[in-house]
């Protein structure tokens, strides 16, 4: 104990009187590649919370973790420079333990006085304390009624709205959902200040666990908005050819304003499980993860092991998220799981597993390749629906990543069969100016590449009835169209399906 208060004695006084950073050799940490440095690291963040002072971690130091034991709860600015983090997991038990942990500076608390919600209203009816991130609840629905190996009964209907101390909804995050009655409304604070965590190198010895669906969280979450991570380099050795999935090395979740800026992350081995359907499914993790957030930025990052790579899953997945952005990122894939509100993907390379999405709003996608089977997948699982518009701008996309087999702009399925909890559609309006289609290498007897693919192969003529009718896309604009092959842009497959489709070549 005098030793443990000797060095925050130190601590403080270097902090505050000298206004020196506080060192993780501060509190006993070694380095050295070889000694568990979990607890040193902790107590660091520990107090330089308290002092309110930054951590810096000693350029050229190896801090090895492999304990299990708490996390580092971090509320001020990070400098990991050029140390590195050596996280084992060959023999971890409890698998939620993430190393560091971004937190608020202000609990979230339940929001008294709000019994109901409409899509698209404009203020909440209560004043807050602080501007908010409020996350609105109604369990009585359920939603994302997944269908297929893993399918499911649906999530309580749910999302996440920016709310101002006078109630303001924010226009950028609007309801999406009714909300007939609430069972549950909470609001997470905005810390006003941005904080900033930057450098180090990560190495994580993967697990040699059992492949079932039991994720790993070894890494680092963020539960605050405005913060801003850059520089940070995440490497994953020791995979072998079985291991249980990881959640996401960074994982942001219930805050706002987040950026990740010049990142390098690594994706990870696809192992084989077994899904809730009792067959055989592909189990992946994702190194990037983003659920119920808002504003969230990925910015001149990439990953390091190939993009077109696929025995390693695609690299990034979301759920209940709003205005997600991918500039100057090389990627593997985009994912939104449980629906995005607004996306924006510019400047970017996509991998084999391209862009998968459902969701409301506009999604853009601007200068960018993707390599993959289709250009945008509309999940099937969930009932292949976008809400909303799509805009192609300025992007090539290469059918299959250059291996003979035609290739459609938007894919998906849906038979119209299944109850998803909502209405499944198409996007409302496809605005496509300035695509080339890289398909030189096409298969024989080649038609050309399609705007659609044909989504309900069983709906041939009129005498095909949906129990849950799919609602196809009402226009399609077409204009700088080009293809390598030279065969024109065709519609779909299935020429039924999007018989009153109008399109426009310009």
């Amino acid at each position: 104990m005098k030793t443990l208060l000797s060095v925050l004695a130190v601590a403080w006084s270097g902090a505050i009187f000298a206004g020196t950073p506080v060192e993780y050799e501060q509190f006993g940490a070694k380095g050295d590649g070889k000694t568990d440095d979990r607890a040193a690291i902790i107590a660091a963040h520990e107090a330089a919370n308290r002092l309110g002072a930054s951590v810096r971690a000693k350029d050229g130091a190896t801090y090895y973790v492999a304990s299990d034991v708490g996390t580092a709860v971090v509320k001020t600015d990070v400098d990991f420079g050029t140390a590195k983090f050596v996280i084992d997991d060959t023999k971890v038990k409890k698998v939620y333990s993430p190393l560091f942990c971004v937190e608020a500076g202000s609990p979230k608390f339940s929001v008294e006085g709000v019994k109901s919600l409409k899509k698209g209203q404009t203020n909440l009816g209560v004043r807050l304390p602080s501007d908010c991130l409020v996350k609105v609840v109604d369990d009585k629905v359920k939603r994302y009624i997944r269908f297929g190996p893993n399918q499911d009964n649906g999530h309580d209907q749910q999302e996440m709205a920016l709310v101002s101390m006078e109630g303001e909804i924010d226009g950028g995050t609007p309801l999406v959902w009714d909300y007939p009655e609430i069972t549950a409304i909470e609001a997470f604070p905005i810390d006003d200040a941005t904080l900033t965590i930057k450098g180090g190198v990560f190495v994580t010895i993967a697990n040699q666990a059992e492949s079932r669906y039991r994720y790993h969280h070894r890494g680092i979450v963020v539960n605050r908005s405005n913060v801003v991570l850059s520089d940070l380099r995440h490497e994953i050795t020791g995979e072998l050819d079985h291991g249980a999935p990881y959640a996401g090395f960074i994982v942001i979740s219930h805050c706002a304003n987040v950026t990740v800026r010049g990142c390098v992350l690594s994706g990870h081995r696809t192992y084989e499980t077994i899904g809730s359907a009792n067959v055989s499914v592909p189990m992946g993790s994702y190194d990037l993860s983003v659920g119920n957030a808002v504003n969230i930025s990925f910015i001149d990052s990439r990953q390091i092991t190939d993009i077109n790579d696929s025995r390693y899953w695609g690299i990034f997945g979301s759920s209940y998220c709003k205005n997600i952005l991918f500039d100057g990122c090389e990627f593997s894939r985009f994912d939104a799981h449980m629906g995005v509100a607004n996306a924006t993907i510019r400047n970017s390379k996509l991998g084999y597993m391209g862009i998968h999405a459902i969701g409301f709003g506009t999604f853009l996608v601007e200068n960018t390749t993707v390599s993959s089977k289709c250009l945008v997948e509309l999940r099937s699982d969930y009932g292949s629906t976008w809400d909303g518009d799509f805009v192609i701008r300025n992007c090539t996309f290469v059918p299959y990543g250059g291996k003979p087999k035609a290739g459609s702009v938007f894919a998906g399925w849906n038979d119209g069969q299944h109850d998803f909890g909502y209405v499944c559609r198409l996007p409302r309006k496809v605005t496509i100016d300035g695509l080339f289609v890289d398909d030189a290498n096409h298969p024989e007897k080649y038609a050309g590449p399609t705007i659609f693919g044909a989504f309900n192969p069983k709906m041939k003529d009129e005498t095909y009835v949906e129990k849950f009718p799919y609602v196809p896309t009402e226009e399609v604009v077409l204009s700088n169209i080009r293809t390598a092959s030279g065969k024109p842009l065709c519609v779909s497959p299935n020429e039924w399906m999007f018989r009153n489709t109008k399109i426009v070549r310009k």
